[in-house]
């Protein structure tokens, strides 16, 4: 008896009570709603997914994880150098999730042509230095051999850099440093040409050797400007942290500078503020398309009862308590939202892979740091979407399904 909710659900399915002038468009209704939201959803969901870990990729990129560097600086904003030994370093490394460390160095200098100047950050780094960012955003000419020809100055410029100044690659451009000791000058090659969209590091970033900036700063060999740690995990960056900073914060290195540890969430807090506030907008869409699948169900489901009167009647007459009617439509509703889910699954993740594969849709790079929608399809959170739409679609059709319990079999029986 308990099994039979289910299979009058399924022959009623079965037969087609689509075929009923009334229910059928009342089920298509219902089924294009539960799909049209669930498309919807896994649609947001994607986009909102991509978007935030394609920035947030590209921030890590400029900055890693975790950043070891001056107190002072930190404080103050001042460029004070620190010396990370090789102690440290090799206990930086062994922290659990730490996938790689490297020193760096920094200093603030002018590019200038014949017709323009533009001040820029110069970001000396080294042959260790993790560069796979970079080469995944180089868009001309080739990664400069940092740290293997000392003689060679080759310098990598954004391509705000290179448009304002009218650079391409292997063009000369003289560099000024001013300083204590007054200006020095010189005279790079530009070797590669890259663009990320983040016109905020675009603009004002450049990659030099490791070398340069600490001769320019008179800095000891050993000093740099920090040292940057990328992590396995992102989700993990938090318990990492703590361990690093149980290492490095207010250490004292040997020239009596104080080291602190901060992560890039604390250092670009405004970016992962804003991306954070994007959890809303899903939250709000995901809410709103569970409710327009949900009252599409009730009134497709109101309609299909009133067009089953009679049915209802003779199940009543037969000895059939409310209770087996009301799982008969909840059932048979279930069948109507798995058929809408099915078509939902299809639609939504249809346009996800067709924007992965053509890039179709295109943002403006300047308000939004990436000149294609990013999309992340993850298949458990698609499952995760369905069955809550299900469960939700079903509970709020329990109320309705209440309805059968003011139907008379008498009266059922004589209606037409």
């Amino acid at each position: 008896m308990a099994s039979l909710p289910l299979f009058l659900a399924h022959r009623i399915y079965q037969t087609g009570d689509d075929q009923k002038q009334v229910s059928r468009p009342a089920i298509r209704i219902a089924t294009l709603g539960v799909a049209i939201g669930l498309a919807v959803m896994i649609v947001t969901v994607s986009v909102i997914m991509g978007f935030k870990h394609t920035i947030r990729d590209k921030v890590v990129g400029f900055g890693s994880h975790i950043q070891i560097e001056s107190l002072t600086a930190h404080q103050t904003a001042v460029p004070t150098p620190i010396s990370i030994d090789d102690s440290l370093m090799r206990q930086l490394k062994a922290v659990p999730n730490v996938q790689h460390v490297a020193r760096y160095t920094m200093t603030q200098g002018i590019l200038k042509t014949d017709d323009d100047f533009m001040g820029v950050a110069f970001k000396g780094i080294g042959k260790d230095y993790n560069t796979t960012f970079l080469q995944e955003n180089l868009k001309e000419g080739k990664m400069p051999q940092f740290g293997k020809d000392k003689g060679k100055s080759e310098l990598l410029v954004s391509r705000i850099m290179a448009d304002k100044l009218q650079l391409k690659v292997g063009d000369r451009v003289f560099s000024y440093f001013i300083n204590n000791d007054g200006v020095r000058v010189r005279r790079f090659t530009i070797s590669g040409i890259y663009e990320t969209q983040m016109r905020q590091f675009d603009q004002s970033l450049c990659f030099t050797d490791y070398q340069l900036p600490i001769r320019l700063n008179n800095w000891e060999a050993d000093q740099c400007s920090g040292a940057e740690l990328l992590l396995t995990d992102f989700d993990g960056m938090s318990e990492t942290a703590e361990q690093v900073q149980q290492l490095a914060n207010h250490k004292l290195d040997k020239y009596g500078e104080a080291l602190t540890a901060l992560t890039i969430l604390e250092e670009h807090p405004q970016i992962f503020s804003w991306l954070s506030l994007l959890d809303i907008n899903v939250w709000i869409i995901l809410i709103l398309m569970v409710c327009v699948a949900g009252f599409t169900m009730i009134s497709g489901l109101l309609i299909i009862i009133l067009e089953r009167t009679q049915m209802i009647g003779l199940l009543k007459a037969l000895g059939a308590r409310n209770k087996t009617i009301r799982h008969t439509f909840l059932w048979f509703a279930t069948f109507i939202i798995g058929r809408g889910l099915l078509l939902g699954d299809i639609i939504g993740i249809g346009l996800v892979v067709l924007q992965q594969q053509t890039s179709i849709v295109k943002l403006d790079p300047a308000s939004y740091y990436v000149d294609t929608a990013p999309v992340e399809l993850n298949i458990a959170i698609v499952a995760a979407l369905n069955i809550a739409t299900l469960m939700v679609s079903v509970l709020v059709l329990v109320a309705p399904s209440y309805l059968v319990a003011h139907i008379h079999p008498a009266k059922a029986m004589h209606f037409e």
